[in-house]
Parts: C-alpha cells; sequence; structure tokens
C-alpha cells in the first residue's frame, strides 16, 4: 500500500492541474511547499520516495516526484527518469522539474551553490571561470558541463558545447537537456542526420519534448532537400 500520509501531504497543496502555469502555481505555494518540504523529509527516506514512483495512486505519485525535487539526490535520478513515462502529465512535469533539480545537486552542497550563481552570473567571463574551476574540481558533476555547454552555445560556440552535451550523456544518460542541446549544437555545426539522431535521444528519455518533434520534421525536410 502506498504510504498515505504522502497523499495527504499533497492535497494540503493548491491543486495544479494539467496546463497550468507551474511557475505561477509554485510562486504562489510557497509556504505550501515549504510544509510539504518539512513533512516529507520528517517522515519518509528517498528511498521510499522512489519507491512510491511506481504506486498505483496518482496522488502519491505526484507528491513522490514532487518530493524527489524537493529533497531528493543524485541517486533518486532513474527513478525519476522512469516517471517522465508516468501515464499521468502532472507526474511527469514534476519528474521533469526534479531531475534539473537532482542534476544541480550532483555535486556537493558547495558546489552546487557555486554552480547556480555561475548559471545566473552575468558576468560572462567570471562564470566561465567557475564552470572551469568546477568541472576541474569535480569531473564528474555532470551539470558543471552542461551548464559550460550552456554557455559556450549563446556565444555561438557549437562544437565546443556538443563536446560537453556529449560528456554530459557519458556522466548521466538520463540528461535529456544535453541531448536536446547537442541536437541543436549539430543543427548549427550542418549535421542534420546526427542532430535528428540527438534529438530522438532525447524524446526516448523525456516524450513530453513536443517541440523537438517539429525540429525533426524541420531536418527531415532539409534532408529531402538534399540536405547532408
Amino acid at each position: 500500500m502506498p504510504p498515505p500520509l504522502l497523499a495527504e501531504f499533497y492535497d494540503r497543496l493548491p491543486e495544479l492541474r494539467p496546463g497550468d502555469d507551474e511557475e505561477l502555481w509554485a510562486a504562489g505555494a510557497q509556504d505550501a511547499l515549504r510544509e510539504f518540504r518539512s513533512a516529507v523529509r520528517d517522515r519518509y527516506t528517498e528511498g521510499t520516495l522512489q519507491r512510491v514512483l511506481a504506486s498505483q495512486d496518482t496522488r502519491c505519485r505526484r507528491a513522490a516526484a514532487l518530493a524527489l525535487g524537493l529533497v531528493g539526490g543524485m541517486d533518486s535520478n532513474p527513478a525519476a527518469a522512469a516517471a517522465l513515462h508516468d501515464p499521468d502529465p502532472v507526474v511527469q512535469r514534476f519528474a521533469a522539474d526534479a531531475l534539473w533539480e537532482l542534476w544541480f545537486r550532483g555535486g556537493t552542497a558547495d558546489q552546487t551553490r557555486r554552480l547556480r550563481e555561475a548559471a545566473e552570473d552575468p558576468d560572462a567571463p567570471a562564470a566561465r571561470a567557475e564552470f572551469d574551476a568546477l568541472i576541474r574540481q569535480a569531473p564528474a558533476f555532470a551539470e558543471a558541463r552542461n551548464q559550460r555547454a550552456i554557455w559556450f552555445f549563446r556565444r555561438g560556440e557549437f562544437a565546443r558545447a556538443a563536446e560537453d552535451c556529449e560528456a554530459v550523456l557519458r556522466l548521466n544518460p538520463f540528461h535529456f537537456g544535453a541531448a536536446a542541446g547537442l541536437g541543436q549544437c549539430l543543427a548549427k555545426l550542418g549535421k542534420p542526420r546526427a542532430a535528428i539522431r540527438a534529438y530522438r535521444t532525447a524524446l526516448d528519455i523525456n516524450p513530453a519534448l513536443e517541440h523537438l518533434r517539429d525540429a525533426i520534421r524541420a531536418l527531415e525536410k532539409s534532408l529531402g532537400r538534399g540536405g547532408e
């Protein structure tokens, strides 16, 4: 039986319906989310939350996916990635958000703090220096490489961004963001077939990335006109 208290904790939150703006929902539910996180930490282990993701009860699965994003670590990466294929769209959304949180927690608490600050730093050279330092210090911290890939991409350094995306996927094969980013880089580099493969990898991990289907169709159309 799924833990009934978890569903009760979840039911105290404002309802999130499919199609709602999740950022607005979270902004309006900050106090309730803090209470939810505290209650979950007091009552549940991370392993239990992972198991609840396979519950027959949709509310429990939603609660577990949300909770892992708030309190989980990289040990929950496979379970949260599996939840991307849940039949319930709210579970899918919570799982996707949870994964980004888990990925940022892939280092120590200090490394996580530094990565978040660097990702938001408007000083581009300082941000790049911090990404490089984190990668040297923690070479298995995949999200540091992913954030550096984003940095490269925004500056038109698509080959270097692609290299980092490939490194991220070797470290974390569930990273749909890196797979999608790799597709974007390869498309910019004039490699449509490889870009299509990368986009399909991202969709295999996270089927909710519907915009990638449009990108694939556009690339396939370009190949039909004689693209390489």
